[in-house]
């Protein structure tokens, strides 16, 4: 058995964190080799690459085992604000590995740093820089990742009624495309959309925050999203 772990959305300001692993037999393996699957960026961005990535994950899915981890933005919030995002995509690829490794189960995480810790409690795992561009498993990972955080954004910012917030030309990053639809909608609503991460310290996002009433809701009929886990205390917290 092998499996790949990888992540989408650690740095946009809007949406979830995913976190994926797939995990294979020696068949599967041949498989996804022969699928040639690349690192999820490399597909661009828009709609013809979200339908290249989207047909591409079913057929993933197809190969291999799947299981997902999500953290809202307010939970990324949380974690960031106590300095620990790295920890919390190690607790998210620690739920992960419980579900799928075994001892002998061969394991590859995109992230030396990021994921080299958990080799503590499974030694048998590799924490290499750049695995989704050598490894076909750690490929796979990262676009079911970012299908699921594409899919789970358009419904978040669905909720806002606006047809024009089912897509940004950003992808939620802070950049210019984003800025101005960020800045469009407060605009409109005078509240921020759901799944902002208000813990960014992005001028832009200051800048709006700083328009807006003290913790103004985010506009959507959903509201917040819950936080699933609860982040460490802050350094020198008692």
């Amino acid at each position: 058995m092998l499996i790949g772990i990888d992540e989408a959305g650690r740095g946009p300001v809007l949406g979830p964190l995913v976190l994926a692993a797939v995990r294979v037999d020696a068949a599967g393996a041949r498989a996804l080799e022969a699928l040639a699957p690349r690192d999820s960026k490399a597909y661009g961005a828009g709609p013809k690459a979200q339908a290249v990535r989207a047909a591409l994950a079913q057929r993933i899915r197809a190969i291999a085992r799947v299981e997902l981890e999500v953290a809202a933005a307010e939970e990324v919030d949380a974690w960031a604000a106590a300095g620990g995002l790295n920890r919390l995509e190690q607790a998210l690829a620690t739920r992960l590995l419980r579900r799928l490794a075994q001892p002998t189960t061969a394991i590859i995480a995109d992230g030396a740093r990021l994921f080299g810790p958990l080799q503590q409690d499974w030694p048998q795992l590799r924490a290499l820089d750049r695995a989704d561009q050598t490894h076909a498993v750690v490929a796979a990972a990262s676009i079911v990742a970012k299908v699921e955080r594409d899919e789970r954004l358009s419904a978040l910012l669905g909720s806002t009624t606006d047809a024009e917030s089912l897509v940004i030309p950003g992808g939620g990053y802070p950049n210019a495309a984003t800025a101005r639809w960020l800045r469009a909608h407060v605009a409109r609503h005078r509240a921020l959309p759901p799944g902002v991460r208000r813990s960014w310290s992005w001028a832009v996002l200051v800048e709006l925050l700083e328009q807006l009433p003290p913790l103004a809701p985010a506009h959507g009929a959903y509201g917040a999203e819950p936080v699933a886990r609860t982040a460490p205390a802050a350094a020198g917290a008692s």
